[in-house]
């Protein structure tokens, strides 16, 4: 079997997480359950589950929170660099296990965030940027992010999306928070899908049309409702009366559906049934979907087996394994 490449891991390197619990020392739900999961910590533990995948090797980046949602903009930009020099500092260590990272940035401060994307792929080695769904509560296709985005298109090479949210955000208008860790299981996907389409309609990918995002967890929603999302959205606007959106499709330069099937996409479905991840690999197509776990918050082995029940031939499997990460990341595995 080809090496396989693992494309969104997540990691607490240690200085950071202490900065970070200085700046938040009260994370409450993601943070009880960060806390525990043992590997996000310990290398041993994480090299010896690690070795059970033969040339298995890890593209890391943190987890949540986002910095966003716990530091003012100068705070955060300083984990961000710390969490980027000390996650340099263990691809540097373990080349072998860590061949490279998603920079982390702090958003609040755009002109902050584009020079440390600069920094953390010109100086530290940096493959991309991890981006959150939102930003503190602000739309990524807000005109004012455009900036990391024309930067990134600028140094080819791509972003990682990431679903954010807390119990904050409520299932329903009559309560204040949201219950039985719905925000984490519906509201996330939801989340990716509302940034992915709303990055289409606004235009950002008409103009920087060599952007490259991989969005978490196989496109979110997107493949189970391209019914929806397609021929739902052919008539944007006719269910809007306050405002105006009789001139977005026209705008943009190719049927909306086309920008969806150029987002990449991982296999990170917590090791879920064949059925599902098969959709998104029909929707995205076999050079756009890349392999990824959410290791150590989700299962390695079951990711692995959902993906060979594909029956994808071995060409097509590599691809995945292997073979569009080398593209993406510009770099040779084996």
């Amino acid at each position: 079997m080809s090496a396989i490449i693992d494309i969104y891991c997540h990691i607490f390197p240690d200085r950071y997480f202490q900065e970070m619990i200085k700046v938040a020392p009260n994370l409450e739900n993601i943070g009880k359950r960060l806390r525990g999961v043992t590997k996000l910590f310990d290398l041993d533990a994480r090299f010896k589950e690690m070795d059970e995948f033969g040339n298995y090797r890890q593209i890391i980046s943190l987890p949540n929170p986002a910095i966003e949602d716990i530091a003012r903009p100068d705070v955060g930009l300083n984990l961000a660099r710390i969490a980027n020099d000390a996650m340099a500092e263990l691809c540097r260590k373990h080349p072998e296990r860590f061949p490279g990272f998603a920079a982390a940035l702090c958003m609040t401060d755009v002109e902050g965030s584009v020079a440390e994307a600069r920094r953390a792929v010109k100086d530290l080695g940096a493959r991309g940027v991890l981006l959150y769904t939102n930003v503190a509560g602000r739309p990524l296709d807000d005109p004012e992010f455009e900036p990391i985005f024309a930067t990134m298109a600028e140094l080819d090479l791509p972003i990682w999306l990431h679903p954010v949210g807390t119990a904050a955000m409520p299932d329903y208008p009559s309560e204040n928070k949201s219950r039985f860790e719905m925000w984490w299981c519906f509201h996330w996907p939801y989340e990716t899908s509302v940034a992915m389409v709303r990055m289409v309609f606004s235009g950002l990918l008409d103009r920087y049309p060599q952007l490259k995002i991989i969005t978490h967890h196989l496109g979110g929603m997107i493949p189970y409702y391209d019914g929806r999302v397609g021929p739902g959205l052919k008539v944007l606007g006719q269910r809007t009366s306050d405002e105006d959106y009789s001139k977005i499709l026209t705008s943009l330069k190719r049927p909306h559906m086309d920008y969806l099937h150029d987002f990449y996409a991982d296999t990170a479905m917590f090791g879920g049934g064949v059925g599902a991840t098969r959709c998104g690999f029909e929707f995205f197509g076999v050079n756009q979907v890349v392999f990824a776990t959410d290791t150590p918050l989700g299962p390695i082995a079951p990711t692995i087996a959902t993906v060979k029940k594909l029956e994808l031939g071995s060409a097509d499997e590599r691809k995945i394994f292997c073979g569009n990460a080398e593209k993406l990341l510009n770099m040779q595995f084996g």
